[in-house]
């Protein structure tokens, strides 16, 4: 039988600078990949790992679960192999090149590796061997080990219960393979035995198979494989599977089973305060045990392939996953390229393609973010195409940027979509939801449509009793994401909604709202210890369990007109009681409940929300003027003044009522002749200098309208710097000093 041994230990070695042990999982980005600046170390590192001695008459094989971007594995400065995506498991066919004692292997890996995804994406590419390193031995018969980083076992359930177990076996000759289906009580449900081949195919019928059925019951089966000769047993692997049905309605949305199964849930990214991406088991079961309490069932692993620990959990907990690769923002022009966005889709399938909670591939994310490629519509379709052929049992998803229009031809390629839409945060007003979907619906019949992303960042440190967008208060976050909820409630022809994010996650590039090195989205903060009063909302709006929460606790001094008080809940009807005394009850319209000027004294106040057993309580403080430590320094896409180095002159921000400026919207700046000549400017300042113009590799620069309507020059800038191509501060504000001067 095989033997698996972890790789807990190695040296590490920086560029320029000696080695140093290290524990595995380790990535050299868990400092400097979240601090800000977007100057985290990227190139190639090195690692040395000390081998168990061989076993003689064994195979031997390493298994590196995720190595980012590219890994190139020696034995004693010969090259055994590369291995191209971070995010995937591979395996190293060592047998033949190991002394009987003394291995040492190294391991050279590279976060900057040109032609492999991601290249350009807005948060932070942590380098190294961050998932766990394995040292495995098996005998020359065994279930093979080099199939696209898989099990080597795929099982293929029907509701009927005809069920097809297909294992690739390495050196087959004169051997059987034993196949036995093990019910979610533990009993044998069916076995069977056939002659072993190299791709040997075992159809059983299981009666009356147990469902897998999301969240209400995850029941899992698991499908034993042994390869034996005569009664050795040489080889076995055991996955675990489920029997389910779905499908989607453009009109109606998801059903599992057969039943309607609305689907809500979060975005999640897989790093972690001070760990980046080398985190641990524990750390994968606290934060499904987080998804798990605020109600989601539908998880989005973007932007790329997670752990098979958290794949496991999505199992187990009956989650419903759309899983993707991390073929985002901007298309790598030429052929590499192309086939790495293949090559991650072949082992994101083959690597995933028993777990019953995964039922989409997504096969791309916001790619007319930058110049459009004329390769990139025939790039997606190949990956479509991939997809199906690997696995016809699944449906196919992609991510588009809000800018996207029905008639692109996008809209037309996968079996359903969704669409990152920050209305109320990078554009426009949190109601343009509700008329932007019901467009879009309107204009794809037959077409099922989502929500793959929204949100607003929020700070804790942040408050107000009047907020707004770009404020970063956990206020605003809270406001924006109770009436997102009512507007999709309201739609039932979502087929699913993904807040982005739950959980703050690191992007070094990204300076905003006082905080350097973060995305500040999620409903839960990097270190996952606090839950944000947004968290709550939507734990009341997907939880039938009672659920009562008072908002505000971390804005506890409250000035006269700063004490309204809101409290979630999924309760019927919600007292307020400040010291001891009822003060008001509201009946249900939804999930928030506002109290007005909620009467405090000077120092501190109990301020409790019930209803029946569920109680929620918090202390406010009555002060006599707000506080200002509450109130982030003002901010917009240039902070403070500026002096230009070549004139001397102080430069500031305007924005004169009837004239122009950067923070207007594309599609109003491009209506007027004058606007538009400067918004062109803009436009070939960003445009990167290498970029073919056209051909059938080239780039082409997006039209201009079909940027329309959503985002404002300033957020256009502002993404741009984010991708890498972003103007001084001093470029901009003479931007807005030449839209100043157009009148509207």
């Amino acid at each position: 039988m095989r033997k698996i041994t972890p790789i807990n230990a190695a040296r590490f070695q920086k560029p320029g600078q000696p080695f140093e042990p290290v524990a595995l999982p380790h990535t050299w980005n868990a400092f400097d990949g979240q601090d800000g600046g977007n100057d985290y170390f990227r190139g190639e590192c090195t690692y040395e790992i000390d081998l168990p001695d061989p076993t003689p008459g064994l195979r031997q094989y390493i298994e590196f679960e995720g190595a980012n971007h590219i890994a190139r594995v020696f034995m004693e400065e010969k090259l055994l192999a590369e291995h191209r995506g971070g995010f995937s498991t591979f395996r190293v066919d060592l047998t033949g090149s190991l002394k009987p004692a003394g291995n040492t292997l190294t391991v050279k890996v590279d976060n900057n590796a040109p032609d492999v995804y991601p290249q350009r994406a807005d948060f932070t590419f942590f380098g190294g061997l961050y998932r766990p390193v394995r040292f495995i031995e098996a005998p020359d018969a065994h279930i093979d080990l080099m199939q696209s980083g898989s099990s080597g076992v795929f099982v293929t359930p029907e509701m009927s219960g005809c069920t097809k177990v297909e294992a690739h076996v390495a050196s087959p000759a004169g051997c059987e393979l034993r196949v036995a289906l093990i019910a979610p009580d533990g009993r044998v449900a069916v076995q069977a035995v056939q002659p072993a081949a190299e791709k040997t195919v075992i159809g059983l019928a299981v009666k009356n198979p147990v469902l897998w059925n999301g969240r209400r019951a995850p029941q899992l089966y698991q499908a034993v494989v042994t390869l034996t000769r005569g009664s050795e047993a040489l080889d076995e692997v055991r996955v675990r599977y489920g029997y389910r049905s779905y499908h989607v309605d453009a009109d109606r949305g998801f059903f599992l089973n057969g039943e309607s199964c609305p689907l809500h849930g979060v975005c999640r990214h897989q790093d972690r305060q001070d760990h980046g991406w080398a985190i641990s088991d524990q750390h994968h079961r606290e934060d499904m045990a987080l998804i798990r309490e605020i109600g989601a069932n539908t998880i989005r692993l973007a932007h790329y392939q997670h752990s098979q620990t958290f794949y496991d959990l999505c199992d187990e907990n009956g989650m419903v996953v759309w899983a993707e690769i991390p073929f985002i923002s901007v298309q790598i022009p030429g052929e590499a390229a192309r086939e790495n966005t293949l090559s991650q889709m072949r082992e994101l399938i083959l690597q995933n393609y028993n777990h019953p909670s995964i039922c989409f591939w997504g096969i791309g994310n916001e790619l007319t973010m930058g110049q459009v490629s004329d390769a990139l519509v025939p790039n997606l379709r190949a990956l479509d195409a991939l997809a199906r052929q690997l696995d016809p049992t699944r449906l196919t998803t992609i991510a588009h940027l809000g800018m996207v229009k029905p008639d692109d031809p996008y809209t037309a390629i996968t079996d359903v979509q969704s669409f990152n839409y920050y209305l109320g945060w990078y554009s426009g007003e949190i109601d343009d939801n509700a008329e932007t979907l019901d467009r879009m619906h309107a204009a794809l019949p037959g077409r099922p449509i989502g929500v793959s992303e929204y949100g607003a960042d929020a700070l804790t440190t942040w408050h107000s009793a009047a907020p707004r967008n770009h404020d970063y208060t956990e206020e605003y976050q809270a406001k924006y994401h109770a009436c997102v909820q009512r507007i999709f409630a309201a739609r039932p022809y979502l087929w699913a909604t993904h807040v982005w994010n739950m959980f703050d996650f690191a992007a070094d590039a990204r300076d905003e709202g006082g905080c350097r090195g973060r995305n500040n989205k999620g409903l839960v903060t990097y270190d996952r210890r606090i839950k944000k009063d947004a968290f709550y909302l939507y734990k009341a709006a997907w939880n039938e369990e009672p659920v009562i929460h008072v908002c505000g606790r971390r804005f506890a001094d409250r000035a006269p007109g700063e004490r309204d008080v809101t409290v979630f809940s999924n309760c019927p009807e919600v007292t307020l009681i400040v010291n001891g005394q009822p003060v008001a009850t509201q009946k249900a319209d939804g999930y928030a409940f506002v109290f007005r000027d909620v009467p405090l004294k000077s120092g501190a106040n109990a301020v409790a929300a019930v209803c029946g057993d569920a109680r929620d309580e918090i202390t406010l403080n009555g002060v006599d003027a707000p506080s200002k430590a509450y109130v982030m320094p003002p901010e917009s896409i240039v902070a403070g003044n500026w002096f230009d180095e070549e004139t001397g002159e102080q430069l500031s921000m305007q924005y004169p009522e009837g004239y122009f400026s950067v923070r207007d919207t594309i599609e109003d700046l491009i209506a007027n002749p004058e606007a538009a000549a400067v918004v062109d400017d803009v436009m070939k300042m960003l445009r990167p200098p290498q970029a073919p113009a056209s051909g059938a590799q080239g780039a082409r620069q997006p039209s201009l309208r079909k940027m329309s309507g959503f985002y404002p020059l300033q957020m256009m800038i502002k993404r741009a710097s984010l991708m890498g191509k972003g103007l001084s501060p001093v470029q901009i504000i003479r931007i807005n000093q030449r839209l100043n001067k157009i009148r509207k």
